[in-house]
């Protein structure tokens, strides 16, 4: 197994196993509110959990957390900025013609690196917060909500982008969305969250 979660549990919910291999896409579906973006919290070590997450037979309790989550990496729907500079989130791996390529790809201006901020609308921040994530190369990503911000093109150019992504760098990924229609799209299995466990979705 590439990643298996065994017995996570966290605040009142849980346990949740499950695994997922190498260059798989698993969708991740339930209620609002039912916790699936605390239990990818606690896959990537930002909050207490009982059980333990192993990549490729690692627990995380023995890795470091920083070098855990370059590894295991979540992509909130809403992300965190810390410059006001678009691009200089991206400085530490260089802004490459590659990046600029790839903000093409997913339908923005090429200039977006030199735009504040503040000036992003919703679904920009969430296709540069995609692509912030993609930098290191994660052997697990975890989507959530990928694309709530975006209208139905720009959501056809992200699905397809991280199905490319899927193809050549074989990572696991976890995508969370309501819509049934773009799990069945995007993932080969789809998983249920409810209070106390996770369960094959028909």
């Amino acid at each position: 197994m590439y990643l298996f979660v065994e017995h996570l549990t966290f605040l009142d919910k849980g346990p949740y196993s499950f695994a997922v291999e190498k260059g798989e896409c698993v969708g991740l579906t339930g209620r609002s509110g039912i916790g699936k973006t605390q239990l990818f919290r606690a896959i990537t070590d930002l909050i207490p959990a009982g059980g333990e997450v192993f990549l490729e037979g690692i627990a995380c309790s023995a890795c470091n957390p920083t070098q855990w989550r370059s590894k295991v990496t979540m992509v909130p729907a809403d992300s965190h900025w810390w410059h006001d500079k678009v691009g200089d989130h991206f400085v530490e791996f260089g802004q490459s013609p590659l990046l600029r390529d790839n903000c093409e790809l997913l339908g923005l201006d090429a200039a977006v690196l030199d735009w504040q901020v503040s000036r992003l609308s919703t679904g920009e921040r969430q296709r540069l917060a995609l692509l912030r994530a993609l930098q290191m190369t994660p052997a697990v990503l975890l989507l959530d909500e990928p694309s709530s911000g975006l209208d139905a093109y720009h959501t056809g150019l992200m699905e397809v982008f991280i199905e490319q992504y899927r193809r050549l760098n074989k990572p696991a990924i976890v995508w969370v969305s309501h819509d049934p229609e773009q799990l069945k799209r995007v993932s080969a299995r789809v998983l249920r969250m409810e209070q106390n466990g996770l369960y094959q979705s028909t």
